[in-house]
């Protein structure tokens, strides 16, 4: 499947930032991975499910060093990844709250 044509099968609201063409899930796999777990709907996760698998998302989730605690829990429950290994969480539990 041309690149361009993955970029199609995100939501709208997910590559505010950035030109959706410029979106390649082989070249960029952290940033897609971060932003479908934080903002995507159910159907970015299906996709990036499909294209990637639980273990490679869960790979690249886990030296992710900033993860909302809300997509950290969903990730460690759907690939049965305690948290303690997931950079972000030792990393929050190092950072101090003001």
């Amino acid at each position: 499947m041309h690149e361009k044509q993955h970029s199609n099968n995100f939501s709208s609201h997910l590559f505010w930032d950035v030109p959706k063409s410029s979106v390649d899930l082989d070249k960029y796999p952290q940033f897609i991975v971060k932003r479908v777990l934080e903002y995507g709907l159910i159907d970015d996760w299906f996709f990036i499910k499909n294209y990637y698998g639980i273990e490679k998302i869960a790979e690249i989730a886990k030296n992710l060093r900033e993860l909302e605690p809300r997509a950290l829990s969903y990730i460690a429950t759907v690939s049965k990844t305690p948290r303690e290994e997931f950079r972000c969480y030792n990393y929050q539990q190092l950072s101090k709250a003001h």
